[in-house]
């Protein structure tokens, strides 16, 4: 019988490279999602709510791990009713995860947690690794409470990992969707004066650190799941012109950043805001990556034809 990985969340943009991902390591993969339950596929997806226990519990007992993507995206206008929601989704589903371990006759052997490096609030120039203090705006305070829901969990059997993510690079959507076709129409300048520093990750990197959390008994706590070298928006945007072979574009001001924000239903804050992230405990456990820098990652993502 495969080991079972139980990814809570797991049909958005990162699940979709997960999954097959870890089928391809001999693990049987069950999604619980939203959506109606359906075995007809490689991957078997079970209805859940996010908050409330069910049926699904038995996919968790006798799980090898389980693995958390659930959320809501920040990326929309900050408004009282989407903040609580944004809040809600993280929060529930952690806690309903930990309540549904603790049930288990055969709890889990490791529960990976996604997060995000957006604990860290707008930090400049300045370098995070895993002990830098947190910030103080809406982002660090959705981090600081999914955190806390996580470290809460009484889960003396199952070894706890969490993950801060930063931005992931992968094809076929996320945060390259929109930005790949705004390039494309020859709309790829930098944001603002440029110099905010985005930490990322390549998708594949990704699911080979949620693997690894999953696999590697050594590793717990906290863990930054970002790229070694971070980059700035002018150097991010530099490099996915030359991937898209696309000329230079002239800066976007910050006015048309708010103002573009809006129009798209989203906040300004999140494109120029600046975390210069580094997975400093990743690599003292020697984690290889395989896209540590962005011309090589961009490259993959956008091959020449």
């Amino acid at each position: 019988m495969k080991p079972r990985i139980v990814l809570a969340g797991g049909s958005g943009f990162i699940g979709q490279s997960l999954s097959p991902f870890l089928l391809s390591k001999n693990y049987e993969v069950i999604v619980l999602t939203r959506a109606g339950s359906d075995d007809r596929g490689a991957v078997r997806n079970v209805h859940w709510d996010g908050k409330t226990l069910d049926a699904w519990l038995e996919s968790v007992n006798g799980a090898f791990a389980v693995v958390n993507l659930t959320g809501r995206s920040i990326n929309c206008r900050h408004t009282p009713e989407n903040r609580r929601e944004i809040i809600d989704s993280r929060v529930n589903s952690v806690r309903v995860l930990g309540q549904a371990i603790a049930r288990c006759a055969q709890p889990p052997k490791a529960f990976v947690q996604i997060a995000g490096v957006g604990i860290y609030g707008d930090k400049g120039n300045r370098i995070c690794d895993e002990t830098a203090s947190p910030g103080d705006d809406f982002v660090t305070k959705v981090c600081e409470k999914w955190e806390a829901a996580f470290d809460s969990i009484d889960a003396p059997n199952t070894r706890k990992v969490l993950l801060r993510l930063g931005v992931v690079l992968g094809p076929n959507g996320g945060f390259l969707g929109l930005l790949g076709r705004l390039t494309r129409w020859f709309l790829g300048g930098q944001v603002g004066n440029g110099r905010q520093y985005i930490s990322w990750i390549h998708i594949t990197d990704l699911s080979r650190m949620v693997s690894a959390s999953i696999e590697n008994w050594e590793l717990t706590g906290v863990f930054n799941a970002t790229s070694p070298n971070p980059v700035t928006n002018a150097e991010l945007m530099r490099e996915l012109r030359r991937a898209l072979h696309r000329p230079w574009s002239p800066p976007v001001p910050e006015f048309a950043v708010r103002i573009g924000s809006w129009l798209m239903g989203t906040e300004a804050s999140l494109a120029l805001v600046s975390q210069r992230c580094v997975p400093k405990r990743f690599l003292e456990k020697h984690f290889a990556f395989e896209f540590p820098e962005q011309r090589e990652a961009l490259a993959n993502i956008f091959p020449k034809r």
